[in-house]
């Protein structure tokens, strides 16, 4: 795909999972599944260690992944995709973003590292859809269709 197409994005660990787990068929989950593979596909994903290390104790627990199957997931993270480490500059970010938008811990450093990327979407079933975060970074549920109702 030509640079010009791709869009930079952060996702949340939720929908590397969805990603990930095979759903049952006929189910939202199915479908959620779907739109998680094709957003990934069609953008510039940007990860996280946090997100990483959700996503693979996650399958280990979930999907039943061996520990090769995570190491090998691990090293693909690492190649493909640019990751962001928890530094103290994005933990610091993260501070003033719970104080100031009221995210809890965990979302506040998903939150950090996004903007800590560049990042100007952040795909996550479990934010509020539509926050704009210091008029960078907006919190987009994938999942939520155009009606505004959920999948």
């Amino acid at each position: 795909m030509p640079d010009n197409q791709a869009v930079a994005c952060f996702f949340d660990t939720n929908i590397w999972l969805y990603a990930f787990i095979e759903a049952g068929d006929g189910t939202d989950e199915t479908t959620k599944s779907a739109i998680a593979r094709t957003l990934i596909q069609n953008s510039e994903p940007v990860i996280s260690t946090q997100i990483i290390n959700e996503v693979c104790v996650n399958l280990l627990r979930r999907a039943n992944f061996t520990e090769e199957q995570i190491s090998r997931l691990i090293e693909s993270f690492y190649e493909k995709y640019q990751v962001i480490e928890q530094t103290k500059p994005v933990l610091l970010l993260a501070s003033q973003l719970r104080q100031r938008y009221s995210l809890s811990f965990w979302d506040s450093t998903v939150v950090a590292a996004a903007l800590s990327a560049g990042g100007s979407v952040l795909y996550s079933e479990d934010m509020q859809h539509g926050l704009a975060i210091e008029q960078q970074l907006q919190i987009r549920n994938p999942f939520v269709q155009r009606s505004g109702e959920s999948l």
